[in-house]
């Protein structure tokens, strides 16, 4: 069974709440009404996609480019063996700039004027356009759930899955749930009793922070809480009291410069923990360069997710990702836009299944819309979408882990993610 998206998955990296939502004017209704099927045209003609990303946003150019990245190469590689049914996927993408405004345009332009027939792989600071999209009826098909627009909306299907009824309101009456996995694993592989957090003063930094603590407190551990000045952060001051405080894992709720500074204080200090732990969004190949300055910090790092460790090269779709990626850097945020990319094209191939099938938005629909778990041949811990009338209280819930290692990197921990389960409650957060 599949879970409610993670708060750590949902939120992600402080620094993307931080950057706030950037409101200001919309479009007027009435540009986004001319609903449309938007079948694809017959005789070959390619099949329309859309992907917006905040490719340029005040969290900074590379923080979000990741899933584009790799549903782009997908496709690339789909092209070159044919297409779908013998027709190219075109790809049509949209930078929103990170603000609300600029998403709504983009969906604008995506859905209405250029008609695609799904958007894949979307990372957008501020999803300002998702009930837009929604009501035109446009599956979102492997989205990261930066915010709840994923718990909210119907249409809308994130990477994670969702059990929410997305019947408009976030969740279950405003309220997401998520489960205390990443604790208990951490409790039971590990041995890990004493937990720091560490976080800026800043209201979005701190509610994450208590968010981890009371999942923590849930798991039965001991917590220490660091909370650093955001304009002038002292992490030398946190790093030694979470050294004198006997932590054994590091929490955080900040952004990855925060982190790798952080990192830097801990060595300086002589902290040694079991693991610092980051989110998949830093799940990267470049740990190298960000961590350079903190070698010892750098080696405890360990990263949690709900997709195959693309350093996995013993199996085979981990390989295909890699082969078309070859020479770039890598990031698991890629590993899952180019997981979400096949999402797409094993729902347009189901619509192309029977005599005389097209691909349309309504049939995609269909497919993503079935309670069937997916995978993505493996690279996904399975995603279901269903629609609970209430919340689940416990659930069990599966995590994919690895630790970073110098001149091996990520190092898949504890066996196949499938069979790293627990049976964790829910814990209501608000979004």
């Amino acid at each position: 069974m599949r879970r409610p998206v993670r708060a750590a998955e949902a939120l992600l990296v402080v620094a993307v709440l931080m950057a706030g939502a950037a409101c200001g004017s919309r479009l007027p209704e009435s540009d986004f009404e001319r609903r449309g099927t938007a079948r694809a045209p017959v005789g070959g003609a390619p099949v329309r996609v859309g992907i917006i990303t905040s490719a340029t946003s005040p969290v900074g150019g590379a923080a979000f480019t990741g899933p584009r990245d790799g549903a782009k190469a997908y496709f690339d590689r789909l092209n070159e063996r044919g297409g779908i049914g013998g027709r190219k996927v075109e790809v049509r993408t949209c930078d929103d700039g990170g603000s609300g405004v600029g998403n709504n345009d983009c969906v604008h332009r995506l859905v209405e004027e250029q008609q695609v027939v799904a958007l894949v792989a979307t990372s957008a600071l501020d999803y300002a356009g998702a009930a837009r999209v929604s009501r035109a009826g446009v599956p979102d098909i492997g989205g990261q759930p930066i915010g709840p627009a994923y718990d909210t909306y119907p249409h809308l299907y994130g990477i994670y899955g969702s059990l929410a009824p997305r019947n408009g309101k976030p969740g279950w009456d405003g309220k997401l749930y998520g489960g205390t996995e990443v604790y208990r694993y951490f409790k039971r592989e590990q041995g890990a009793r004493t937990a720091a957090v560490v976080s800026y003063n800043q209201a979005a930094s701190a509610a994450y922070a208590r968010l981890v603590t009371r999942g923590l407190k849930a798991e039965g551990y001991e917590v220490v809480t660091e909370q650093v000045d955001f304009a002038l952060p002292n992490f030398r001051a946190a790093a030694a009291d979470l050294k004198e405080q006997g932590a054994d894992l590091v929490f955080d709720a900040m952004d990855t410069h925060g982190n790798a500074r952080l990192c830097e204080a801990m060595d300086d200090v002589g902290a040694k923990v079991t693991a610092k732990v980051t989110n998949v969004q830093n799940w990267t190949s470049t740990v190298g360069d960000d961590y350079k300055d903190a070698p010892r910090c750098r080696n405890a790092l360990w990263a949690t997710g709900s997709s195959r460790n693309y350093e996995d090269t013993d199996h085979p779709a981990v390989r295909e990702f890699r082969a078309a990626l070859r020479g770039k850097a890598l990031s698991q945020w890629q590993l899952e836009g180019w997981a979400a990319a096949m999402w797409f094209t094993d729902a347009a191939k189901s619509c192309l299944s029977g005599s005389g099938g097209d691909v349309t938005r309504a049939c995609v629909d269909r497919f993503m819309g079935r309670y069937e778990p997916y995978s993505a041949r493996g690279l996904l811990v399975p995603v279901t979408f269903e629609r609970r009338a209430e919340p689940p209280g416990t659930r069990r819930t599966c995590v994919s882990v690895a630790r970073w290692k110098d001149g091996d990197g990520w190092v898949t921990q504890s066996g196949d993610m499938d069979d790293n389960c627990f049976v964790v409650p829910q814990l209501a957060y608000q979004p």
